[in-house]
């Protein structure tokens, strides 16, 4: 059985470019528009990976990892940021948060900054899931 992938992303093109790179490398594709969908989606799907944009509208992708990554039955979802902040803005995003009281969040094992050619998107999905 082919494994899910949950690209969650506000851009409708992005999404269909994502799709089509899981589909063509035999994965099993699923959108999410905003971070609250993606979180209902995670629940009710159990993906294997999450491809995760940061920018969102409804729950930015900032707080969806890190409601991932303290969340005790999700923390072990692997999760792919994919975006056009560069990962040093993320990772003090997170910081800062963490500062404010927030529980510290580990870093993200895949971080892919857009745009992404089909190749190296496919060949990172393939090291994170198989």
């Amino acid at each position: 059985m082919a494994k899910k992938v949950l690209v969650v992303d506000d851009d409708p093109d992005v999404r269909l470019f994502n799709t089509t790179v899981l589909e063509e490398n035999g994965y099993l594709p699923l959108e999410a528009e905003n971070g609250e969908e993606g979180l209902r989606m995670i629940r009710a799907e159990k993906p294997d990976l999450v491809i995760l944009d940061v920018l969102m509208p409804r729950q930015s992708g900032i707080r969806l990892y890190r409601e991932l990554k303290t969340n005790a039955a999700l923390k072990d979802l692997k999760v792919m940021i994919l975006s056009g902040i560069g990962q040093k803005t993320f990772l003090r995003s997170q910081q800062a948060l963490t500062e404010f009281g927030e529980n510290p969040v580990p870093e993200p094992e895949f971080y892919i900054e857009k745009p992404v050619d089909a190749d190296v998107l496919a060949a990172t999905i393939k090291k994170a899931i198989g």
